[in-house]
C-alpha cells in the first residue's frame, strides 16, 4: 500500500505550487491518474518515483517512511517507474535490458517468454539493439515487458500512450489488460484515455495541482466523459 499525506511540491525559483497538500492511498491494483495537462499529474508521479522531492508531507510504502529515500532506494524497496520515453542506449540489446531489469541472470527462454507476454516475436527482437530502428509502440512493449520481468509491489506508467500510433495503443491496452491478470503488485498510469481509465479500479483526477475527484471508474469515468463531450460540443459552437 502507498500513501500520501499532506504532500505539497513548490518550484523554489518562482514559488509556483505544482502540488497542493495531496492526501491519497493507493491499495487497488490499478489506479489511474487524469486531469488537465499542468495539472501536476506527472509531478506526483515523479515524487512518488522519488525523482523530485516533495517540499512538505510524507510518503509512506506499506507502512515505511520513504519520503527522503533516492530513486535507487526506492527501486530497491519496490517502486518501478516507466518514463514517457522508454531510455536507449547504444550497443545494449532486448536481452541486455530484460536481464538487468529481473536484477538476476535469467536463461533466453525466459527472457523469450516475456517478450512473449507483450505480444513481441523473441527471435526478431531478443538480440536487437535497443536503438532507433525500434518503433514507439515497440520501445513501450519491451518496457513493459522489463516491468513484468522486474515484478515490482508497485509500478507508475507515465502516459504510455504518448508517441505511439493508433494500432500500437490498441495492442497496449490489451497487454495491460494482461498485464492486470499476471502482476501480483500495483499498477499507477498517468493518462487521458477513456480506454486505459475504463480499466482502472480507481479513478484519481488532479487539476490545478490537488485532488479533485477519486472513485472507482463507475463512480468517475461517466462525469469525466460528460465533461468531455460538453466542451467538444462549446468548441464545435464557437467554430460555427
Amino acid at each position: 500500500m502507498l500513501e500520501l499525506r499532506n504532500i505539497s511540491y513548490q518550484v523554489e525559483d518562482n514559488q509556483l505550487d505544482i502540488l497542493k497538500n495531496i492526501n491519497l492511498t493507493i491499495e487497488e491494483r490499478f489506479v489511474a491518474i487524469t486531469g488537465p495537462n499542468g495539472g501536476g499529474k506527472s509531478t506526483l508521479a515523479k515524487l512518488i518515483a522519488g525523482i523530485v522531492t516533495p517540499t512538505s508531507g510524507q510518503i509512506l510504502l506499506d507502512g515505511e517512511d520513504i519520503t527522503g529515500c533516492s530513486i535507487t532506494e526506492r527501486a530497491r524497496k519496490g517502486i518501478s517507474y516507466a518514463f514517457q520515453q522508454p531510455v536507449k542506449f547504444k550497443g545494449i540489446t532486448v536481452r541486455d535490458l530484460i536481464t538487468l531489469a529481473s536484477g538476476k541472470q535469467i536463461g533466453v527462454t525466459e527472457a523469450c517468454n516475456y517478450l512473449a507476454e507483450v505480444g513481441l516475436c523473441a527471435k526478431d527482437y531478443i538480440n536487437r539493439e535497443v536503438n532507433d530502428s525500434l518503433s514507439g509502440g515497440e520501445l513501450k512493449r519491451i518496457e513493459i515487458a522489463m516491468t513484468i520481468a522486474r515484478a515490482a509491489k508497485f509500478t507508475i506508467f507515465d502516459e504510455p500512450e504518448a508517441g505511439i500510433d493508433l494500432w500500437s495503443f490498441q495492442n497496449l491496452i490489451q497487454v495491460f489488460e494482461e498485464m492486470y491478470q499476471k502482476i501480483n503488485g500495483s499498477i499507477l498510469i498517468i493518462s487521458h484515455q477513456e480506454r486505459i481509465l475504463s480499466i482502472a479500479d480507481k479513478i484519481v483526477v488532479v487539476s490545478d495541482g490537488e485532488i479533485t475527484q477519486t472513485g472507482t471508474r463507475e463512480e468517475i469515468l461517466p462525469g469525466l466523459l460528460n465533461k468531455t463531450g460538453a466542451a467538444c460540443k462549446t468548441l464545435m459552437d464557437k467554430l460555427v
